[in-house]
């Protein structure tokens, strides 16, 4: 099935990792076996996406057997969008599907509904905080 808002696998993962690491107690650390269980992913993935956010500053990482991973900064000062453009790169609103517009831009398919639609999704992203999202995670 087809997705009207595409993230990629890795940015869901950044999105979910970070969600999780939220919803635990203030430093605790949590291995990356505990975190692919729960969020039913690769290891090998999971590790790659978890490198790119600790190496920009959104999560600690300590090694040994009691270490793990936590959030580098209060869940407070990180947006979903600092998340996934860590992931992504920059993300900006767009008016086209196609990287170089086909139409002239008189009349297109969808009107200005793209526009609108990216643009509200950046802004929801841009002003969403991770602290938000502590309680996704329940704990038995």
């Amino acid at each position: 099935m087809t997705h009207i808002l595409k993230i990629s696998e890795a940015a869901s993962l950044a999105l979910h990792s970070m969600a999780y690491l939220a919803s635990r107690k203030k430093n605790e650390c949590v291995s990356l076996k505990e975190i692919s269980k729960r969020l039913k992913a690769s290891d090998a993935h999971l590790s790659k996406v978890l490198q790119r956010l600790a190496k920009q500053g959104l999560v600690s990482s300590t090694r040994g057997p009691k270490g793990g991973f936590t959030l580098a900064k209060d869940a407070n000062d990180i947006t979903l969008l600092e998340i996934l453009e860590t992931i992504e790169g920059q993300i900006q609103p767009s008016k086209c599907l196609f990287d170089t517009p086909i139409c002239d831009g008189e009349q297109c398919i969808l009107a200005d509904l793209l526009e609108k639609i990216s643009t509200e999704v950046h802004e929801y992203l841009k002003t969403r905080r991770l602290a938000e999202f502590k309680n996704v995670f329940k704990y038995p």
